[in-house]
């Protein structure tokens, strides 16, 4: 008998805008690789990116229908795990991503990025600097 887990992963799945857009972000300025595609009339319209052990999945939203644009991103924030989320933020700025400045929440550094949809993904990792304190405000401190 089998005693592995039958589930193996969750992966976030985005109906997206506009794939052209979606992928220059993830993979361009994140850092996301693409490891599957559908290309059933000459362009990508499904996706599996991954980076590192993380991966999502994007998907062009039909205009109509269930996924109008009124609800791209709407509520929707993927928090991925980092051995350091700090080292992200700085890759991420000398790329030109509008990230926020890392601060420390629930014992995390905690970096944001909002994608062309309006999902929100936060890159986090552990710290034992205190709560509350913004990265600058730790960098003057001298730290």
């Amino acid at each position: 008998m089998n005693t592995e887990p039958n589930i193996k992963q969750a992966v976030p799945f985005f109906m997206i805008a506009d794939m052209i857009s979606s992928l220059a972000f993830y993979i361009d300025q994140v850092g996301f690789e693409l490891k599957m595609k559908w290309v059933p009339a000459g362009r990508i319209e499904w996706c599996w990116l991954q980076f590192g052990h993380a991966s999502i999945m994007l998907q062009e939203h039909m205009k109509t229908g269930e996924y109008t644009e009124h609800k791209k991103g709407l509520g929707v924030c993927v928090c991925f795990m980092c051995n350091d989320a700090v080292a992200l933020y700085h890759t991420f700025r000398s790329k030109g991503l509008a990230v926020n400045e890392p601060v420390v929440e629930n014992g995390l550094w905690v970096i944001k990025l909002t994608d062309p949809d309006g999902y929100n993904l936060l890159f986090e990792s552990e710290t034992d600097v205190s709560e509350e304190t913004k990265y600058s405000d730790w960098i003057a401190a001298g730290k």
